[in-house]
């Protein structure tokens, strides 16, 4: 690698972080100036679960009100390659830090198949999580409709309630069988890694936005003043019919921060050090430029704030 290459690799690496602080400080300070303006529905902590579904109609109140599917809300992703990644002179709303190497604006990766879940993970699915436990976490994380997304949960908060999906899943005995299975056979319940999430939005083809490659306000919860119920956006033109892949909240992944190109094997080294994580999606408060499916936020592992949740993956550990 000549100087002139480093050189340019280090520039890239510090427009990026600039890019990642930026994204948050300026969510944050929105987000405080509109506070006056917030409403939500509270529901007090004291009121306990009942036999009766406090949901919309398609979630469980037997299966910790995940989705009432063949799947309980899963959706397989098959393997294969697609790509990583933004091009300005596609994307004019790419951000250097989106950028595969200063040779390359895209690249392909190879990702295994894995299931992820359709809708963000809600207030009552994690409700549910800090009732069976006693998990301590924020407050604010337990308040409000319980049919939209958590907010004001911290990386590790969504590491905990995945660990307890999966115990709840192994010994569930109506667990469906394809989901039994790969948990016997050593796969995990997790969050996608950043590789996996980006695979989810947007398909193989390298599309902006799950749905496509023009904006479009009703596909979304974005440039607005609070969560949007889970699944209100549907999504028709998207690859996997997830929901919410843009806006509503950004998502945790379990991908530490770290320049392109994205490599797996990197991916997992020194997970336990001080680090950014990245997050993907944008969130209700972000204008359309961080909705974009490529767009790479970043969060402190301890950072809660209303406008970070979280969707979860069942993955090989290696994968």
């Amino acid at each position: 690698m000549n100087h002139k290459t480093e050189r340019i690799e280090s520039k890239g690496r510090k427009i990026g972080l600039t890019v990642i602080v930026v994204i948050v400080m300026m969510t944050t300070v929105w987000l405080y100036t509109q506070a006056s303006h917030f409403g939500s529905s509270v529901v007090p902590l004291s009121k306990s679960f009942s036999g009766e579904n406090p949901l919309h109609p398609g979630f469980r109140s037997d299966a910790w009100f995940l989705p009432d599917d063949e799947l309980l809300g899963f959706v397989d992703i098959p393997g294969g390659g697609f790509l990583m990644g933004a091009d300005p002179t596609v994307d004019p709303w790419a951000f250097d830090n989106e950028r595969w190497s200063p040779e390359q604006a895209l690249g392909t990766v190879d990702v295994p198949n894995f299931f992820i879940g359709r809708y963000e993970v809600t207030v009552a699915q994690f409700r549910s999580f800090v009732k069976d436990t006693g998990f301590s976490v924020s407050r604010a994380a337990l308040e409000g409709d319980l049919t939209h997304p958590v907010g004001n949960v911290s990386w590790p908060d969504a590491i905990s309630y995945s660990r307890w999906l999966q115990t709840r899943l192994e010994e569930w005995s109506s667990t469906p069988n394809e989901i039994a299975q790969v948990l016997k056979d050593g796969w995990i319940v997790t969050l996608p890694t950043e590789a996996q999430w980006e695979k989810a939005a947007r398909g193989t083809d390298g599309r902006i936005f799950p749905w496509g490659d023009s904006e479009a306000a009703s596909l979304a919860n974005f440039g607005s003043r609070q969560t949007s119920p889970v699944g209100s956006h549907p999504c028709p033109g998207c690859p996997f019919e997830l929901f919410d892949m843009s806006g509503n909240v950004w998502e945790l992944t379990r991908s530490p921060y770290q320049p392109y190109p994205y490599n797996l094997a990197d991916d997992r080294n020194d997970l336990r050090t001080d680090a950014l994580w990245v997050m993907r999606g944008g969130s209700y408060a972000d204008p359309v430029r961080n909705v974009r499916t490529s767009v790479r936020g970043g969060a402190d592992p301890g950072a809660r704030r209303p406008f970070i949740g979280f969707r979860v993956v069942i993955t090989r550990v290696d994968s």
